[in-house]
C-alpha cells in the first residue's frame, strides 16, 4: 500500500500542478480515487496526517505574534462571524427542508445546529497553505486570517470539552511554570545548531508540547500551537520554521489524503455536498461585511475573507463525534468530507485570481470601508530617498547597507512584516510596512521620487505581481530583482524588469570578489 499511495499522491500532485493547481488537490483527487479503486487508509497515512497537523500548527505559532490575536478586529470578526453564520445558516437549512430533499429533510433542530456549526469554521491547513504557497503569511490579511482562525480553535477546544464531557486536568493549571523556563529552552535551541539537530529539536518541542497537553485532558494541537507561540520571539524561529517546512508538507500529504478515504459517497450525498458548497458566498460575504465593520480596508478584508471561504477539517472531527453519540446520521460524514474537498479545491483556484479581482473591482468594494481607518493601515512615504528596497529579509538588508554605505540616507526599505519593520527601525534602519502587492500602495506612493527598486522577494511570483504593479502606475525609474534560477531570470526580464540577479551566481561573483585581496596579499 505505500508504494501504491506514493503513486497516486505523486501523480495525481503532478497533474494537478500542470494545469496549474495547488498540488494539494490533487493529493484530495488521489485519496477519493484510491477509495474507489477499493483501498482503505493504514496506519501510516492517518499518522502522516496527524503529524502534518500538528507541524503545521507549530510553525503557525512561530510566526504568530499574541498581540495579532488580541486586536478587536481579529476576536471581533471571528466570534461575530460564527453568531450570524448559526443563525442565517441554521434558518436557511430549515426553509431548505421543507421542499424534501434528500438527508436536509432529515435533519432535526438539534442535528441541523450541529451541522451548521460544523461548517462554519474554515480550515487551518488550506488557508495556511495557500498564504504559504502565496508568500503572504506575514502580510495584513494573512495575520488576519490567521488570527481568525486561532479564535475558531479555541471556541473548537471549548466545543470538544463540552461533547465529550472530558475536562482539563487539575494539573493543566501547572503549565504556568513553564513561561520562567523560556530562557533555558532558548538556550537548548542555540546549542542545537544549525544542521540537522535543529529540526529534531522542532519536532521535540512540536511532539512534546502535543503529548503534554493531551496528558492534561487538553486538545493536543493546541498545545503544539502555544508552543509556537512561547517561541515566537526567539531569534531561531525562522530557522526552525523553514528547517520545518519540507516535513511538514510532506506530512499533510496524508491529511488530504485521509480525506478522500473517510467514505463512498453516493450520487445523492455528492448532490447534497454540493448544494452544500453554494453557502460558501454567504460566508465570503459575512467575512467581509463584518470585517469592513471593525474599520479594516477593503483590500484586506476581501482578501482574508476569500482565504477563509472554506469549511474545515475540524467539521469533520465534529461529524464524527455526533455519530458515535448518534446526534447525526452516518451519511453526514460523508456528506461533510465531500463538502470540505469541494471547498479546497473552490479556495485554491479563486485565490489564484484574488489579487486581480480586487484590482478590477477595488472601487464598488471600498464604499464598504469605514470611514476611519486603523492606525496599522497608514502609510507615510520617506521624503528625499529615491532608492526602494521591496523585502528586508536578508538580501534586502544586505543590499541596503551597502547602498547606505555609500549613499548616505538615500535608501529606504519596505516589508509586510511589521514586527521586522519595528526592530529595523530600532537599529536607526529606514524600514517601512507596507504591502507592495497592493495597488492602493502604490497610488499613495510619489513614484516620479523613485529612481530605482530593488525587489529582494524570494517568490518569483510577487515579483512578477509587483512589476507589473509599477508598470501599471506608470513608474519610470529603473526595476532591480533577484532570481534563483535561469528560468526565473528570463521570464522577469520579459516581463520588464531592468536588471535579473542571479542569487547563487552572483553570491559566487562576491565571493570571488571580496576574497581576491587575500590572494593579492600573498
Amino acid at each position: 500500500m505505500d508504494f501504491i499511495w506514493i503513486l497516486f499522491a505523486f501523480s495525481c500532485g503532478l497533474a494537478a500542478k500542470l494545469i496549474t493547481l495547488p498540488p494539494s488537490i490533487g493529493y484530495l483527487a488521489a485519496g477519493f480515487i484510491l477509495h474507489f479503486l477499493g483501498f482503505q487508509a493504514d496506519s501510516m497515512v492517518l499518522e502522516l496526517a496527524n503529524l502534518g497537523i500538528t507541524l503545521m500548527l507549530f510553525t503557525i505559532g512561530l510566526k504568530l505574534n499574541i498581540r495579532d490575536i488580541t486586536k478587536m478586529e481579529v476576536w471581533g470578526t471571528s466570534l461575530s462571524h460564527t453568531a450570524f453564520w448559526l443563525l442565517i445558516i441554521l434558518i436557511l437549512i430549515k426553509l431548505v427542508a421543507i421542499i424534501s430533499l434528500p438527508f436536509i429533510s432529515d435533519l432535526n433542530w438539534q442535528s441541523s445546529a450541529i451541522v451548521v456549526f460544523a461548517l462554519s469554521f474554515s480550515s487551518t491547513v488550506c488557508v495556511v497553505k495557500l498564504m504559504e504557497d502565496h508568500g503572504e503569511m506575514k502580510t495584513r490579511h494573512g495575520k488576519l486570517a490567521v488570527g481568525i482562525l486561532v479564535v475558531q480553535d479555541i471556541i473548537a477546544v471549548i466545543f470538544l470539552v463540552a461533547a465529550t464531557g472530558k475536562m482539563p486536568s487539575w494539573y493543566a493549571v501547572l503549565l504556568v511554570l513553564a513561561l520562567p523556563l523560556r530562557p533555558i529552552l532558548g538556550k537548548l535551541l542555540n546549542k542545537a545548531g544549525h544542521g540537522e539537530l535543529l529540526p529534531l529539536t522542532g519536532f521535540f518541542i512540536a511532539f512534546g508540547s502535543y503529548e503534554l497537553f493531551e496528558l492534561l485532558h487538553i486538545k493536543g494541537d493546541l498545545g503544539a500551537l502555544l508552543a509556537g507561540m512561547y517561541l515566537a520571539t526567539h531569534s531561531k524561529s525562522t530557522e526552525i520554521t523553514k528547517s520545518l517546512l519540507n516535513f511538514k508538507d510532506l506530512f499533510l500529504i496524508g491529511f488530504f489524503l485521509s480525506i478522500g478515504f473517510t467514505a463512498l459517497p453516493t450520487w445523492e450525498m455528492l448532490a447534497t455536498a454540493s448544494l452544500i458548497t453554494l453557502l460558501l458566498p454567504i460566508k465570503f460575504l459575512l467575512f467581509f461585511i463584518l470585517a469592513t465593520k471593525f474599520k479594516l480596508r477593503a483590500r484586506s478584508a476581501f482578501l482574508s475573507a476569500l482565504a477563509l471561504t472554506n469549511f474545515s477539517e475540524f467539521g469533520l472531527i465534529i461529524a464524527s463525534l455526533s455519530t458515535q453519540a448518534n446526534w447525526l446520521a452516518k451519511e453526514w460524514l460523508v456528506i461533510l468530507s465531500l463538502a470540505v474537498a469541494i471547498s479546497f479545491i473552490t479556495t485554491n483556484i479563486c485565490y489564484n485570481f484574488a489579487h486581480k479581482i480586487y484590482s478590477r473591482y477595488k472601487e464598488p468594494l471600498k464604499q464598504y470601508e469605514h470611514a476611519k481607518r486603523l492606525p496599522e493601515d497608514e502609510f507615510t512615504q520617506p521624503v528625499n530617498a529615491p532608492i526602494m528596497i521591496v523585502g528586508m529579509g536578508r538580501v534586502g538588508l544586505g543590499a541596503y547597507r551597502a547602498l547606505d554605505s555609500h549613499i548616505k540616507n538615500q535608501v529606504w526599505g519596505l516589508d509586510t512584516d511589521r514586527d521586522k519593520v519595528n526592530r529595523l527601525t530600532q537599529q536607526d534602519i529606514h524600514a517601512y510596512y507596507g504591502d507592495a502587492e497592493d495597488v492602493e500602495l502604490w497610488e499613495k506612493i510619489n513614484l516620479s521620487e523613485i529612481r530605482l527598486a530593488l525587489l529582494a522577494l524570494p517568490s518569483v511570483e510577487d515579483i512578477a505581481n509587483i512589476t507589473a504593479q509599477l508598470k501599471n502606475a506608470h513608474f519610470a525609474g529603473q526595476i532591480a530583482a533577484i532570481a534563483r534560477y535561469d528560468d526565473e531570470r528570463i521570464a522577469l526580464e520579459q516581463l520588464g524588469v531592468d536588471k535579473v540577479f542571479n542569487f547563487y551566481a552572483e553570491a559566487g561573483v562576491g565571493f570571488a570578489e571580496e576574497s581576491m585581496s587575500l590572494y593579492q596579499q600573498a
